[in-house]
C-alpha cells in the first residue's frame, strides 16, 4: 500500500476490528495476513471508483468521442455528450463500453462497432433507436472484418455473431427495448422517480431489476453498468445491495470467506448482503466497493494480487 493512503487503510482495519470484537465475529480475518491483504483490496477498489471520478471531472478532448481517432474513449465520450446534454448518447455509450468491455487491445471493439469500422457513420444512438434491426445487418455483412475481435475478460463468453440467438444484435436491441418503452434515457429516470421517489438506492434497484428485459446482462453485467452511470455522473444512483442472492459467484464467496470463514459455506445468500449493509456502516466505503473488494479478496486472500477486469 502506497504511504499516501496508509491513514485510510488503518481507519478501515480499525472498522473491520472493532466490528468483529464488538458487533459480528468475522472469520475471515483472523488467518495471518488476511485482514491486511482485505484492506488493501478495498482501498484498491476505492482507487477505482476515484480514478473514474477524475473522468467525470477533468478536462477532455473532443478527440475522445471521434471513434476514428486512436485514443476514442466510450467513457470518456459518455461525459463530453453528458455535458453537452446529449444524455440519451451518455447512457448508450456506458452501455457499449459494459457491453463490450475494455480488453487487452483497449477500447478497440466499442470503436469498431460505434464507429462501423470507420465508414463514416456512427451506430449512435439516433441511428439505433429508430431501426435496431439494422444493426444485425451491419454486422452480418462486417462478420468477417470483425473476426478476432475480443471482449473483455468479463464479457469473454459474448458473441458476434449475427444470427446468434444471444449475440451482439439481440443484446442490443432489448436493450433498445427496454429503453424505447419510457421514449429516452431521461424519461426513464423521470417515470421511476414519479413511481418511488429519488433515493438513489431506491432508483438503483428500480432499474436493476427492470434490466430482465435485457439480453446476457446478469448481476455483473447489471451491476457494472449501472455503478458506471453513478460513478460518471450520468444518472443519480447508486447501490444498497451487492447483488448477492442474484447468481453471484466471487462476491458471494468472499462474504462467506469474510462471515463464515469458508468460501465454500452453504448460507443463504440475501442474509449475507444484509450483513454486508450493515458491515459497511462502520467502513463507510459504499456496496461497490465492498463487492469489488470481496470478490478479489477472496481469489487470493492471505497475498495481495492486485486484478484486473
Amino acid at each position: 500500500m502506497k504511504p499516501s493512503e496508509k491513514a485510510r487503510g488503518e481507519r478501515r482495519t480499525a472498522a473491520l476490528t472493532a466490528y468483529d470484537s464488538d458487533v459480528t465475529p468475522l472469520p475471515g480475518i483472523k488467518p495471518l495476513g488476511y485482514l491486511e491483504v482485505l484492506v488493501e483490496q478495498l482501498v484498491e477498489s476505492l482507487r477505482r471508483i476515484e480514478f473514474v471520478h477524475h473522468i467525470r471531472d477533468s478536462t477532455i478532448s473532443t478527440k475522445r468521442s471521434d471513434p476514428s481517432q486512436d485514443i476514442f474513449d466510450p467513457l470518456r465520450s459518455a461525459v463530453l455528450h453528458l455535458r453537452n446534454g446529449n444524455l440519451d448518447e451518455a447512457y448508450w455509450l456506458v452501455f457499449l463500453a459494459t457491453h463490450f468491455g475494455k480488453s487487452a487491445s483497449g477500447w478497440a471493439l466499442v470503436r469498431d462497432i460505434y464507429g462501423r469500422l470507420g465508414h463514416g457513420k456512427l451506430w449512435n444512438w439516433k441511428s439505433i433507436s429508430a431501426d435496431p434491426a439494422s444493426f444485425r445487418h451491419w454486422l452480418r455483412d462486417n462478420q468477417e472484418r470483425l473476426e478476432g475481435r475480443r471482449f473483455s475478460n468479463h464479457r469473454k463468453f459474448e458473441s458476434l455473431k449475427a444470427d446468434s440467438k444471444k449475440g451482439t444484435a439481440e443484446v442490443l436491441e432489448s436493450y433498445v427495448r427496454w429503453v424505447m418503452k419510457y421514449g429516452s434515457h431521461g424519461e426513464m429516470v423521470r417515470t421511476i422517480h414519479k413511481e418511488i421517489g429519488q433515493n438513489p438506492r431506491d432508483a438503483f434497484d428500480f432499474m436493476y431489476r427492470s434490466m430482465d428485459e435485457v439480453l446476457r446482462f446478469g448481476r455483473l453485467g447489471r451491476f457494472d453498468y449501472l455503478t458506471m452511470l453513478g460513478k460518471l455522473g450520468i444518472s443519480p444512483i447508486e447501490p444498497g445491495s451487492a447483488y448477492l442472492w442474484h447468481n453471484a459467484s466471487g462476491p458471494l464467496a468472499g462474504a462467506k470467506l469474510l462471515f463464515l470463514g469458508d468460501a465454500d459455506s452453504v448460507y443463504q445468500a440475501r442474509r449475507l448482503d444484509r450483513q454486508l449493509e450493515e458491515l459497511d456502516k462502520q467502513l463507510k466505503v459504499g456496496m461497490q466497493t465492498l463487492e469489488d473488494a470481496l470478490c478479489n479478496w477472496q481469489k487470493s486472500p492471505g497475498r495481495f494480487i492486485s486484478f484486473r477486469g
